[in-house]
């Protein structure tokens, strides 16, 4: 029960949250992904937290929902280099299907990681091409 409360802290999941993100945080892009990023307060060195979001232009529900698990995995397996204190925002653009129906998890997760690394959020080796 501890380790899903401490789960459930480290998702956005009310719009206010969202919208603070969108608004006061800054944004990263590629082709196939957005990334939005806002930093908490200076006191709260907190694990980062996430929220994802899908649009219906990257297709049906069944599609959907396994893009944000993809994303959700993704992210949380690079976890370790992000910097601590921000609230992250994954918004997946259309031809992210594509990239997920050619390459999978590993396509993905190299997607994120290179976006992360490309804004600056992330730290350790820089992922190859």
């Amino acid at each position: 029960m501890a380790d899903r409360a401490r789960r459930k802290r480290r998702r956005l999941s009310r719009s206010g949250e969202f919208e603070r993100v969108y608004r006061e945080g800054r944004s990263h892009a590629s082709r196939h992904l957005v990334v939005y990023a806002f930093p908490r307060s200076e006191d709260d060195d907190d694990e980062p937290r996430l929220g994802v979001s899908v649009g219906r232009k990257v297709g049906g529900a069944v599609e959907r929902n396994r893009m944000k698990r993809l994303l959700r995995e993704a992210f949380w397996s690079s976890a370790e280099e992000l910097r601590e204190g921000h609230d992250f925002v994954i918004v997946a653009r259309p031809d992210a299907s594509e990239l997920a129906r050619q390459g999978g998890e590993q396509a993905i997760e190299a997607e994120l990681r290179r976006v992360l690394h490309e804004a600056g959020l992330a730290e350790g080796e820089e992922p190859k091409a």
